[in-house]
């Protein structure tokens, strides 16, 4: 049988086996390996600085968009984040970008689901036709309609590069008001 201060020692890590995470040393929480827990949370409207600051720590060209709600994936610092950008019947997604670092830890699709479980209506995005099975994999499928800002916008970026428009959320025997036109 164990003493009493042996028991006491190994307490705090029963606390961390039961808990599922612990306060490391500096101060900061993290999960029984010691790795920081990952937060998946809208970013405040007065941090909105602190993704564009991610972004170009990250030699990315992506920028928080003006408008919308960016969200992010948060260990002791940024690690991912994105864009949701309100259009006529729904939203677009833009700016997913995760830290090299992060990435091959599914960081992308935790944080889609993250933002897209707290929205309504269809999500629409652009992206390299080499990405489309990732997407493809989280629901997205490809577009047919899209609101016509959309459109536009598709149609413009396209003279540069190749691009397929996804939509999640959206049924394609019915269209909403604005997603009237064809891709």
């Amino acid at each position: 049988m164990r003493s009493p201060s042996s028991l006491a020692s190994q307490l705090p890590q029963v606390l961390r086996c039961l808990c599922g995470s612990w306060l490391a040393s500096d101060g900061r929480r993290r999960s029984p390996l010691g790795l920081p827990l990952l937060n998946f949370t809208p970013l405040p409207p007065l941090q909105r600085r602190l993704l564009d600051l991610f972004y170009r720590q990250h030699g990315s060209r992506m920028r928080a968009a003006g408008e919308g709600v960016q969200w992010v994936a948060r260990a002791d610092e940024i690690v991912a984040g994105m864009n949701l950008i309100p259009v006529a019947g729904g939203q677009w997604l833009t700016g997913l970008f995760v830290a090299p670092r992060w990435r091959g830890q599914q960081l992308a699709s935790r944080l889609i689901e993250a933002a897209l479980k707290a929205g309504a209506g269809p999500v629409w995005l652009f992206c390299e036709p080499a990405l489309q099975p990732f997407y493809q994999h989280l629901a997205f499928t490809p577009a047919d309609r899209l609101p016509d800002a959309l459109a536009s916008r598709l149609a413009r970026y396209q003279r540069s590069k190749p691009l397929v428009a996804l939509v999640r959320g959206q049924s394609s025997a019915t269209s909403s008001p604005g997603n009237s036109t064809s891709v």
